[in-house]
C-alpha cells in the first residue's frame, strides 16, 4: 500500500467535537479528525498541546487504519477497565454503572488541587464495588509524594498496580525499589518517550501501558509488545481519550496481541455524552473488536466549528509533511 499523499488524506477529513461527561485532562470538549481510506476509518487526535512532531505519530496511526486495515484478530472480545476520573467518592457507583461487568478499575490520583485523603476515599470507593484496581498519577507525584500517597492506597488492598507515579525514569526506578510489593505501570515513560525500552531496561516497569497513536499504529504497537514480552512485562492496551474511530484500532491491537492478560483501558466510550457511531456494548467487562463505521448523521451533528476545522486540517498537513521528509512513509 503506497503512502497517501495529503491531498487524498484531507479529501476524506472529517472534524468533530464530541462533548465530554465530565472535565477530563482538563478538557471538556474531545476533538478529532477522522479519515476515511480504502481499508476503512482512521482517527488524528493528538492532544493540542502536542508539538508537529509528537503528534506526526498520531497522523501515521490514523492512517494505517485507513489506508491498511487491522491486523488479523486472534480473539473476538477484549476485556475491559472502568476508568474513574478525580470524581468524588460519591460519584463513583455513577461512573462504574457505566461499566457492567468489568472487574477491574482504574482511578485517576494525583489531580492537582486535591489532597491524598480524597484520593484515598476514591480508591475505597471503587475497591468495594470492584475486585481488580490501579490507579493512575500521570507523573504527578515526586518519589518521597508516591512512597507516602501509595502506601495510603494500599493500606485497605492491594492495586494491581501503580501508573506512571512519578514522570521520569530514574523516579520509577526508585519508587519500585522502595515499594516493592507495589507493581509499577509505565505509560508517558513508554509513549512519549524516543527509547520506549528504556524505562524497561533501566528496571523501572513492571507493566506496560501501550497505546496505537502515540506509538504510530497497531503494528508497532504489536512489533513493541512482543520486544517487552522478551523482557517478561506485560502490557495493557489503553486509549487516547478516543472517539469510537480510533477506540476500534486500540480494540483491533488488543484482539491481535498473542498474549493478554490484563483489562484494557479501552472503555473511554462512556467519558462523552455523544459518538460518531453507536456505542459498543460491554457485555461480561468485554467489548467487541470488530471495526466500525461512523454514522454520517453523526458526523454531522458533532462536526466541528469552521475555525476549529480550519485548525485541525493545517495541523494535519504539517504533520503530514513532517511524515514524508522523514521517510516514514511504510507501513510494513
Amino acid at each position: 500500500m503506497s503512502f497517501p499523499t495529503v491531498d487524498d488524506v484531507l479529501g476524506s477529513a472529517r472534524v468533530v467535537s464530541l462533548p465530554m461527561r465530565v472535565r477530563f485532562r482538563g478538557i471538556t470538549t474531545r476533538e478529532a479528525v477522522l479519515l476515511e481510506g480504502p481499508a476503512g476509518w482512521g482517527e488524528f487526535a493528538p492532544f493540542p498541546e502536542y508539538d508537529d512532531a509528537e503528534a506526526a505519530h498520531w497522523l501515521r496511526a490514523g492512517l494505517e487504519a485507513a489506508w491498511v486495515g487491522p491486523p488479523a484478530p486472534l480473539r473476538d472480545r477484549v476485556p475491559i477497565n472502568a476508568t474513574v476520573p478525580a470524581i468524588d467518592a460519591d460519584r463513583v457507583p455513577e461512573i462504574l454503572a457505566r461499566f457492567p461487568g468489568a472487574r477491574t478499575a482504574k482511578v485517576k490520583v494525583a489531580e492537582k488541587g486535591q489532597s491524598l485523603e480524597q484520593d484515598v476515599a476514591r480508591v475505597t470507593a471503587v475497591r468495594a464495588a470492584v475486585p481488580n484496581v490501579r490507579v493512575d498519577a500521570n507523573g504527578g507525584w515526586t518519589v518521597d509524594d508516591a512512597v507516602t500517597a501509595l502506601s495510603a492506597l494500599t493500606a485497605g488492598g492491594p492495586l494491581e498496580y501503580a501508573e506512571q507515579p512519578c514522570a521520569t525514569v530514574p523516579e520509577l526506578v526508585e519508587v519500585r525499589r522502595r515499594l516493592p510489593g507495589v507493581p509499577i505501570a509505565a505509560d508517558e515513560s513508554i509513549r512519549r518517550a524516543e527509547d520506549p525500552m528504556r524505562v524497561v531496561r533501566a528496571g523501572g516497569a513492571d507493566v506496560a501501558v501501550v497505546k496505537v497513536p502515540p506509538l504510530g499504529g497497531m503494528r508497532r504497537l504489536l512489533a513493541l509488545a512482543e520486544e517487552l514480552a522478551a523482557h517478561g512485562v506485560p502490557v495493557v492496551v489503553s486509549s487516547a481519550l478516543d472517539t469510537a474511530v480510533g477506540m476500534g484500532a486500540g480494540l483491533a491491537a488488543a484482539a491481535a496481541l498473542p498474549d493478554l492478560r490484563h483489562a484494557c483501558g479501552l472503555g473511554t466510550g462512556g467519558l462523552v455524552t455523544a459518538d460518531v457511531a453507536a456505542p459498543r456494548a460491554l457485555s461480561d467487562g468485554t467489548l467487541d473488536a470488530s471495526p466500525v463505521t461512523p454514522d454520517p448523521e453523526r458526523l454531522a451533528a458533532l462536526a466541528a466549528s469552521p475555525e476549529r476545522a480550519d485548525w485541525w486540517l493545517a495541523r494535519l498537513r504539517r504533520c503530514h509533511e513532517l511524515l514524508v521528509t522523514s521517510g516514514d512513509t511504510s507501513f510494513v
